[in-house]
């Protein structure tokens, strides 16, 4: 942990992309080199920033500013921050040392990464080395990240191409799910499941054609054994004709609750890329009917919009953990709330808290899955539903997910009505206090992060004095804060304070 105090973080991602757009191309044909940029705070609270090729044409941005700019300063305890993930242990021809190490041997203690790095050299295994030697690893905003990834658009179509050509080492023992699934061949995949793939990324391709059996082997779902063709533990989720014979825990279990003593329990088993599309089937016949209109007006309860549940469940499916037994995606709908239960805990350096925040970077466990279903548009490959859930509050006046995680589950709770997030957070005595249009305004914060008594009125369409209501019984009960500017400041700000 660092001993520097008081970092504003989202200034310092934003000077880093600043820093970032000044990197200098490499010249050469084969790639693209990236645009990066580095921002160093030293124990003092100084600051010294780099980009890539800054001083000489190819130098990392973090070799920069470590090894150029303050190769003779002890910077124990240093906070960085960098567009992109510090490449890996290997990634660098010898005797030349990756950043990753260099940061380590630096003794910098915490570092926050914009975007991860999907070249084949570094792909996660630079986050992984700093967090295996104690640095403390953070993610960009989520806004951020869009901004580099844009900046980066040409060096992240390359590496992810790479990322495909290139073999990777038979060192690491591989994940159940990298593995080839025993006992099980061609005829374990679903023909259906295949051919909609097929259909979904405009492929040419007969599903029992050479071509196509090299395609899924390059894509490292099918391993050859002699003559034949055996999938993995991924294809046979992704595939699979009956993946639960392989993998239990792969279903999606539904129950909905009408409010009138009636239940109705439904279970997804097949291929999981096809059971977004079931799942949309089936709320369409139970959510409008799933409300106990004696108990809600119509005012306060309204159908809830599918595409967000969907774009959770589809979430679920692609990020969850594979490799608990017995843990099934769990959906349960009720008259005021919508709770979806996804097995296993955040990807680091992912967070609950950047889940809370909407925040959340494009860090998943299970990247064939999830490339599979960017691959058939089901899902944007460099995010995790943030925005669907940020929608919520303003196009369709609903309350923001509460997100909590509950082992072995992270567990979203859409509520159907401002009623539900009284019920959710039962034991949140504050929130109790709250009316209808105070439990929206504490989101709308939530949301901005920060946000002046000006700003709050516009948005919401009141006068100064209800807002200045609102805004001062928030922050009695210590549901919001301020950014530490005196009342009369132009500079004052209310900021959001409690963790969900």
């Amino acid at each position: 942990m660092s001993n520097i105090k008081d970092i504003n973080s989202r200034k310092l991602m934003e000077l880093a992309i600043e820093v970032m757009k000044t990197s200098i191309q490499e010249d050469r044909n084969d790639k693209t080199s990236p645009n990066v940029g580095a921002v160093l705070i030293k124990p003092d609270g100084s600051i010294d920033t780099a980009s890539r090729g800054e001083l000489r044409e190819g130098d990392h941005a973090e070799f920069t500013v470590i090894e150029r700019k303050n190769r003779d300063v002890d910077l124990s305890g240093s906070v960085l921050f960098a567009t992109l993930e510090p490449c890996a242990p290997g990634a660098r021809n010898a005797p030349k040392l990756s950043c990753s190490e260099r940061i380590v041997n630096a003794r910098i203690s915490e570092v926050w990464i914009g975007i991860e790095d999907p070249d084949p050299t570094v792909n996660h295994e630079g986050i992984n080395y700093l967090i295996n030697h104690g640095v403390k690893v953070n993610s960009f905003d989520r806004d951020l990240q869009k901004i580099i990834e844009k900046e980066n658009k040409e060096f992240l179509k390359g590496a992810k191409r790479r990322a495909l050509e290139v073999k990777k080492p038979k060192e690491k023992v591989k994940s159940i799910l990298d593995q080839s699934a025993t006992h099980t061949d061609l005829k374990s995949l679903s023909e259906k499941a295949l051919n909609i793939y097929l259909e979904t990324t405009n492929s040419n391709y007969n599903i029992d054609s050479e071509e196509f059996y090299s395609e899924l082997k390059q894509l490292e779902l099918l391993e050859k054994n002699n003559n034949s063709y055996i999938p993995t533990g991924n294809a046979i989720l992704l595939f699979g004709e009956k993946p639960r014979l392989k993998f239990q825990q792969s279903s999606v279990k539904a129950k909905v609750d009408y409010g009138n003593g009636n239940i109705d329990v439904q279970s997804f088993d097949d291929a999981i890329i096809l059971i977004p599309d079931q799942i949309e089937s089936w709320l369409k016949k139970v959510l409008p009917e799933s409300f106990d209109r004696s108990k809600f007006t119509r005012e306060k309860v309204s159908s809830y919009p599918i595409a967000v549940i969907r774009e959770a469940i589809i979430n679920a499916l692609v990020h969850r953990d594979y490799t608990i037994d017995g843990a099934k995606i769990q959906l349960e709908i009720t008259p005021n709330k919508i709770i979806i239960k996804s097995p296993g805990k955040p990807v680091a350096p992912l967070t609950i808290k950047d889940l809370q925040d909407f925040s959340a970077p494009s860090y998943t466990r299970n990247k064939k899955i999830a490339f599979i279903f960017n691959e058939m548009r089901l899902i944007e490959e460099t995010g995790v539903g943030m925005d669907t859930f940020k929608s919520l509050q303003e196009k369709y006046k609903l309350p923001l997910p509460i997100i909590e995680y509950k082992k072995p589950y992270i567990v979203i709770s859409l509520a159907r009505n401002t009623d539900a997030i009284k019920d959710i957070k039962s034991n949140n005595n504050a929130i109790q206090q709250l009316n209808d249009e105070e439990l929206i305004g504490l989101d709308f914060i939530k949301l901005s992060k920060e946000v002046s008594r000006k700003e709050y009125s516009e948005y919401f369409g009141y006068n100064d004095r209800k807002s200045n209501r609102h805004l001062s019984k928030m922050k009695e009960l210590g549901l919001i804060g301020d950014n530490g500017e005196g009342a009369t400041s132009p500079n004052y700000r209310y900021v959001y304070k409690i963790s969900d």
